[in-house]
């Protein structure tokens, strides 16, 4: 039985459909990407971010994107914990691990009686909307990509590797670790 959840969120740019290591995706919508390269639907649930690959065809195809990529500056970055922060207590969400870095988001959430897709969205528009309440976010650059990850953790196991992998994701690239007041301990 599904106990949580590990979410992953990128930010506008962070994973495009035809990026080398693979995606989920099916379609790539602009031409000018497709230049790089069609999708790059992958089958495995298993994460291929360290796969090896073209890193320089990746970036060409980033600067495609009719925005810039987002890269959260470390007060954009408190923005949108704040957003979270919003979302998790006006609906009673139970955050049991959270890391916010530049270019994505993870977070472990206690299942609830919504969908973990539900949950998402809702934490990516209050977040939204405390950037561009609280910083000067313009209304017309996205934030996020399209779609995220959800990886469903069915144990106390599960939990604790999940949360364990989130505390570690920013001093594996060389952040400081991060505390957030509205993120909880799990405890079985």
């Amino acid at each position: 039985m599904v106990i949580g959840y590990h979410v992953i969120l990128g930010m506008y740019g962070f994973w495009m459909p035809n990026d080398p290591r693979g995606s989920y995706s099916k379609f790539v919508g602009s031409w000018d990407a497709f230049r790089y390269g069609k999708a790059t639907k992958v089958k495995t649930r298993q994460s291929v971010a360290a796969a090896p690959h073209d890193h320089s065809a990746r970036l060409a195809a980033k600067r495609t994107l009719a925005h810039p990529a987002v890269e959260l500056s470390g007060v954009e970055a408190t923005h949108v914990a704040r957003g979270f922060n919003d979302a998790a207590a006006e609906s009673g969400y139970v955050l049991w691990a959270l890391a916010i870095l530049p270019d994505h988001v993870h977070m472990v959430l206690k299942r609830t009686g919504r969908k973990a897709e539900t949950m998402a969205g809702h934490m990516r528009a209050r977040a939204t909307q405390r950037l561009r309440d609280d910083g000067d976010w313009p209304t017309e650059r996205p934030v996020w990509g399209k779609r995220g990850w959800r990886v469903y953790l069915e144990s106390p196991a599960d939990i604790r590797r999940a949360t364990r992998y989130v505390e570690q994701n920013p001093i594996k690239e060389g952040k400081r670790r991060q505390n957030w007041s509205f993120v909880v301990p799990y405890d079985v």
